[in-house]
């Protein structure tokens, strides 16, 4: 499109290719994502698997045996990760061995083996596992062409979940002998010597019984299937861990996205390997085929800036990791969880997140999703559940979210009025609940009662109302005037102004737009302070701002809340590097803040998730939004300045600026770019970055009345985007230096950079 020689397709997978990650997953809610594995030097699946917000611990691990029943040491020797799958080589005295592992839909969990040997003999391979007998249901253990088992799990909440375990083998192979006993406890570790099957096994076989007896039913239950390999120079085998709910009656109604129900599983065979890929092999090339059919559902996007190309990618595969595909207990919809590990749900903070990420696939049903996931849940009296659990809503939290502006950006690309109908009812019930509760004095501010619910804890703007702020729990006992969330209020009322005819509601639009203008005073009179050029938290005792500066007093911008009047306040205040202009901007709270701390402390001790300096991604989608509301080409300064910030974002998150290994932590420090690795929680999906680089790298930017296109001054080469879908058509943007093309439905348009495209439909 650009008229540049043409460059060879981007592959994610293979772009994303690395040796130093383990995730896996396949966007159906069950994956593999240790925060802070032991036992991935180990063959199988040894540290824990999540089935959505549950952690499940030991999967299985794999023992190779010679023909005496002798264990052979399986040394790794390299590894390689792609979204798909992860490889490891192995050798073992004559031997060389390649486990490839992967997540299949339906909680499947695979372990395939090419083995070669230098001089031919019978070998063994042995799946096995250990569990805590106390949480095995022993009268469903029992073999059926798998070693199947019923295990309670309990998540934080202590809330049980029953999942049904089965241990099979792949490639069409019958086990050739399988065994579960009880043994007292040992060391719960991946070691064949630890198992009573050493002891036990004879004539090359396992004993074939299942001997869950003994003097009590405490301790671990040890099962295993035995494969025998065939006496040549190479073979192949391997087994596979399916979880799945245990009660049926979690599978409420298939959606569209669920993928085919069943009653009984046919253990993986490599035929249904080629049935999904058209490469003949193993279940590894169905995976592959599988994450190749999830990239296929975004933008195509290359990029001679190979940080953003990257990251584009990588962003995409963190949401397809942490997505569940609906169909499911309380997911009745496609939807998409925070993170991996204690954030592994729908969670509201994020939610907003997701839907502008979402929008841009080729099938409005997962952005449209999330959204259902949290306001068919909603309470009787107007508020949301800050999580949504798969099978229980207890003690869900609650958390702010910017639902007005999440709304009418999916709208922008993709219009309903059946949808805006369907959500309306929800969205006005939310709204009076936090007039009602949160603005009972009716200033036009909302209230935050702890550091918890806005998802940002220990900042100085809490302090200010309270000295004891940072030592309370989700206790409610505090009284703040939010920026952010009164921003987040405003935003609401003016979005239902705006759909209320749409959803037939004629009458309600006046009172919508009362209401948003009403907090717009507020925010302009009460927030705002002309001196500094900050809106600031409001302390609702003494009527004051508390004018602590943080990130979030920048919200204001990306709305209509701010005009002319303010923008010498972002230019001064944003721009200043004394105060949020850093190597890696935006910290979370200006330098000069007396709590300010650049590496996680909070008064003198490290915390998991401080924003008293630490920059967040969640913050800096924001800001860069904000950015990009007044970042006209007649405002250079700001046009330069979201330059700055997004590239140094997207820069920020890969490991050393190492382009080889792109992450996505909580926090960074805002002058070493240093991520949160010590809270182990990686690809969290807690801000928008592929809508970011769509939207001011490949410039395109969708609104009400159709789209302007509008690439920003990064000095590339190269960009191309192609497949984006807006309001019904197709939209394809290339950059060739100084000059775009843009081809909506055929229709060639040329431009300068900096020259704005606004079509309107």
């Amino acid at each position: 499109m650009t008229d540049s020689p043409a460059r060879p397709p981007v592959d994610p997978i293979d772009l994303l290719a690395r040796d130093d990650k383990w995730f896996l997953g396949c966007g159906d809610g069950i994956l593999f994502a240790p925060a802070f594995p032991v036992w991935l030097d180990y063959p199988g699946f040894w540290d824990e698997g999540t089935i959505y917000q549950y952690a499940f611990s030991p999967l299985f691990t794999v023992a190779l045996l010679d023909e005496g029943g002798r264990e052979l040491r399986l040394r790794p020797v390299s590894r390689r990760w792609t979204p798909s799958e992860l490889t490891v080589d192995y050798v073992a005295e004559d031997l060389s061995a390649t486990e490839t592992r992967s997540v299949h839909i339906g909680g499947v969990f695979v372990s395939e083996w090419r083995i070669s040997v230098s001089r031919v003999r019978r070998l063994h391979l042995i799946g096995w596992t250990a569990q805590d007998a106390q949480h095995i249901d022993h009268d469903s253990v029992r073999w059926e062409r798998t070693l199947g088992f019923r295990r309670t799990l309990r998540d934080r909440r202590d809330v049980p979940f029953d999942v049904r375990a089965e241990l099979a083998c792949t490639g069409g192979r019958e086990a050739a002998s399988w065994s579960a006993i009880l043994s007292e406890r040992s060391a719960l570790h991946p070691h064949w010597k630890l198992t009573p099957f050493v002891e036990q096994w004879r004539m090359e076989s396992l004993p074939r019984r299942i001997a869950l007896t003994g003097t009590s039913r405490d301790g671990l239950m040890y099962a295993a299937l035995h494969q025998e390999l065939p006496p040549q120079a190479e073979s192949s085998a391997g087994f596979a861990l399916r979880l799945t709910a245990a009660d049926d009656a979690m599978r409420h109604g298939r959606g569209r996205h669920a993928g085919p129900r069943r009653t009984t599983w046919t253990p993986p065979s490599t035929a249904a390997a080629r049935a999904v890929a058209p490469t003949p092999g193993s279940l590894g090339a169905a995976s592959r085929r599988r994450w190749q059919d999830l990239f296929a559902l975004v933008p195509r996007f290359r990029c001679s800036d190979p940080y953003f190309e990257r990251y584009y990618w990588y962003r995409w595969y963190g949401l397809w990791l942490n997505a569940i595909d609906g169909g499911v207990g309380n997911y009745d919809s496609p939807t998409m969880c925070e993170g991996i590990g204690f954030f592994h749900q729908p969670i509201t903070y994020s939610g907003q997140c997701h839907v502008r990420e979402l929008r841009w696939l080729t099938d409005p049903a997962w952005a449209r999703g999330v959204l259902r996931s949290f306001f068919r849940h909603q309470r009787a009296d107007g508020s949301l559940h800050g999580r949504i659990y798969v099978n229980h809503l207890t003690g869900t939290d609650f958390y702010h979210a910017n639902w007005g502006e999440a709304l009418l950006a999916l709208d922008a690309v993709w219009p309903d009025d059946a949808f805006v109908s369907e959500l309306y009812p929800a969205l006005a019930r939310h709204s009076d609940w936090l007039a009602r509760t949160r603005d009972a004095g009716e200033t036009g501010m909302i209230d935050v009662v702890d550091q918890y619910e806005t998802g940002q804890e220990y900042m100085s703007r809490y302090q200010a109302v309270d000295p004891s702020a940072d030592t309370y729990g989700w206790e409610n006992r505090i009284r703040l005037k939010g920026i952010d969330v009164t921003v987040y209020a405003y935003a609401l009322a003016r979005a239902l102004a705006r759909i209320a005819r749409r959803a037939g509601a004629v009458d309600d639009v006046a009172r919508w737009s009362t209401r948003a203008d009403a907090i717009a005073t507020s925010v302009r009179n009460t927030m705002w302070n002309d001196a500094t050029g900050m809106f600031s938290d409001v302390n609702p005792v003494t009527g004051g701002r508390t004018d602590v500066s943080a990130a979030v007093c920048f919200y204001p911008y990306f709305t209509d809340l701010a005009d002319e009047r303010h923008l010498y306040g972002l230019e001064r205040n944003l721009f200043d590097p004394a105060r949020f202009w850093t190597t890696y901007p935006v910290p979370s709270s200006a330098l000069d803040d007396p709590l300010f701390n650049a590496e996680a402390e909070w008064k003198g001790k490290r915390h998991v998730c401080p924003w008293n300096g630490r920059v967040w991604p969640m913050t800096n989608s924001h800001v860069v939004e904000a950015l990009g509301r007044w970042a006209t080409p007649e405002r250079p300064k700001l046009r330069q300045g979201l330059v700055r910030l997004l590239r140094q974002f997207v820069r920020m998150m890969y490991h050393d600026g190492n382009l080889d290994r792109p992450n996505c932590f909580e926090h960074y420090n805002p002058f070493t770019g240093q991520a949160s690795v010590y809270r182990g929680i990686d690809d969290y999906q807690h801000s928008w970055i592929a809508d970011l680089i769509i939207q001011y790298v490949a410039g395109i930017r969708p609104h009400d009345n159709g789209v302007t296109i509008d690439p920003f001054p990064f000095g590339l080469d190269e960009v191309e985007l192609t497949g984006a879908h807006v309001r019904g058509r197709m939209v394809a943007v290339g950059i060739a230096g100084d000059r775009y093309t843009v081809v909506i439905d055929g229709e060639r348009h040329d431009r300068e950079v900096g020259e704005v495209l606004d079509l309107r439909w």
